[in-house]
């Protein structure tokens, strides 16, 4: 009654044996056409009308990621599919790394990195970076309460930041709960040392950091994207780079895998990784853990704790 539709190597990756041994222990493993439950990743094609003819008893979407807007359609809604993810899986290893980025840009490693490489000597590479900040004392901006954005905050926390957050879902007492202020986002980037990009990719926050957003960045500021590119426009962030007024870490683009002459790669202020935020083996087995669970409480009857639903996809702010 359960379908996988992963590659091998997503399949290794998420459902090692003692993983996969837990999920055959629910049902068998049979073709798309018998099954009441499907298995997706990344590779998985959209499950539109015409998919979702092949699969008629097909009644819980079970991904092994967390942005399901690729995957889903009103045709899989229409049908009363229930869908779930593995965002909170991921959290803690996403959170982690935007530390990483947030340390790495305050104490200018990225720009240490690249003129070493590239040849430049002790004196000039010491000469081009911008002054140093410590975490201690600096003010973080936190674009969206989501999860990870919380795992981020747990972690920037206790090393002394001043905490600003935005979030149109979350009220003052919610943020000082999270150790926060909360405060409306062009008051966030015209204040923020460093800004953390953690909203969610729906339709209200497309291009939610654009020309003008940026703009009020301070000379100096730092941005950090372990989200997804949806939330910047990207040719606005460019020309931004481009003048040296900000620094900034990527983890996500429009365009992946990133091309190869894309004017990022030769910028000293930018510090780029591979959309691999997520990708720790902790994080990883995490998420085919809390696929398993979801299936096993969906096969009992009991609720979903990371379900997704087509209102939370369309909400606008």
């Amino acid at each position: 009654m359960i379908a996988v539709s992963l590659t091998p190597e997503l399949r290794e990756m998420f459902l090692p044996p003692p993983i996969w041994a837990d999920l055959v222990k629910l049902g068998p493993v049979v073709p798309m056409e018998e099954a009441e439950v499907l298995v997706t990743g990344w590779e998985t094609p959209r499950l539109d009308a015409e998919t979702l003819a092949l699969a008629p008893r097909l009644r819980l979407v079970a991904h092994t990621g967390a942005a399901v807007g690729f995957l889903v359609s009103d045709a899989l809604w229409d049908r009363g599919v229930k869908v779930t993810q593995t965002g909170a899986a991921m959290a803690p290893a996403v959170g982690e790394v935007s530390l990483a980025f947030t340390l790495s840009l305050l104490h200018q490693l990225h720009r240490f990195d690249h003129d070493l490489r590239s040849g430049a000597s002790w004196t000039a590479a010491r000469a081009h970076a911008r002054p140093r900040r410590e975490l201690r004392g600096s003010v973080v901006g936190v674009v969206g309460a989501s999860r990870t954005g919380r795992a981020y905050l747990e972690l920037v926390r206790p090393l002394g930041a001043r905490l600003l957050l935005t979030d149109p879902l979350i009220g003052a007492d919610e943020a000082a709960a999270l150790g926060a202020e909360l405060v409306p986002l062009d008051e966030l980037l015209s204040r923020g040392d460093v800004v953390a990009l953690h909203a969610p990719a729906i339709p209200a926050t497309r291009h939610l950091i654009g020309r003008g957003e940026l703009a009020l960045l301070r000379d100096g500021a730092a941005l950090v994207n372990t989200a997804r590119s949806w939330l910047v426009d990207s040719d606005a962030l460019l020309d931004e780079l481009r003048s040296g007024r900000i620094d900034a870490a990527l983890d996500v683009f429009d365009e992946e895998p990133l091309p190869v002459d894309s004017p990022l790669r030769a910028l000293p202020n930018v510090l780029l990784t591979p959309h691999q935020a997520a990708g720790t083996v902790e994080a990883q087995w995490r998420q085919g853990r809390s696929t398993v669970e979801e299936i096993a409480r969906f096969l009992a009857g009991e609720p979903l704790r990371q379900e997704i639903t087509r209102e939370q996809l369309r909400w606008t702010a």
